[in-house]
C-alpha cells in the first residue's frame, strides 16, 4: 500500500487550529463521477484564520472559482496527491513550494457551511479520497481486556 506508506511519512498536520477543528460535515464519498456526495470535509474554522499546509508539497492553483477562492496543494508522489481548501483568501502563488506547517491563505467567508468552515478535499488522479487521512492520528494505546 504505496499510499499509506507515503502518508504514514509526510509529517502530517490539521489545515486548521491548534486545536483540532471540529468536523462540521464529513466525507461521503459519491456512487459515480457526477453522482451527489460531499467530495470532503468541512472543518470549523472562523473567517481570516491561517490555513497551513498540512504537509510539504507546491500549491498548483490559487485562485477564484465559481466567485469562490480555492487553493490546492501538491505533495510527492507518484500519482501524487492533491488536497483543496475553499473558500479561501490564497496567500501564496501557484508554484510555490511549501514546507508542512506555512500559512498558505486565510479562510474567507462563503455560502458552503451555515458558518465559517474550511472545505478540505483530497484526490488522487481524478479520484477523491477522504482528507481524514491525512489528519494527524492519536497514538494507539492497548487496553486490558475485560472490565
Amino acid at each position: 500500500m504505496l499510499l499509506t506508506t507515503l502518508i504514514l511519512t509526510l509529517g502530517l498536520l490539521w489545515p486548521v487550529g491548534p486545536p483540532p477543528p471540529e468536523i462540521l460535515r464529513g466525507w461521503r464519498p459519491p456512487a459515480g463521477p457526477y453522482a451527489p456526495g460531499h467530495r470532503g470535509v468541512d472543518l470549523a474554522a472562523p473567517a481570516d484564520a491561517p490555513v497551513l499546509a498540512p504537509a510539504a508539497g507546491t500549491v498548483t492553483f490559487a485562485a477564484p472559482v465559481g466567485g469562490r477562492g480555492v487553493l490546492t496543494l501538491t505533495l510527492p508522489g507518484s500519482p501524487p496527491l492533491r488536497t483543496t481548501f475553499s473558500p479561501v483568501t490564497p496567500l501564496v502563488r501557484a508554484g510555490t513550494p511549501v514546507r508542512a506547517g506555512t500559512a498558505v491563505a486565510r479562510v474567507a467567508t462563503g455560502t458552503h457551511c451555515p458558518r465559517t468552515c474550511l472545505h478540505w478535499g483530497l484526490l488522487r488522479g481524478d479520484r477523491y479520497l477522504n482528507p481524514l487521512l491525512l489528519a494527524p492520528r492519536p497514538p494507539s494505546r492497548l487496553l486490558p481486556l475485560g472490565g
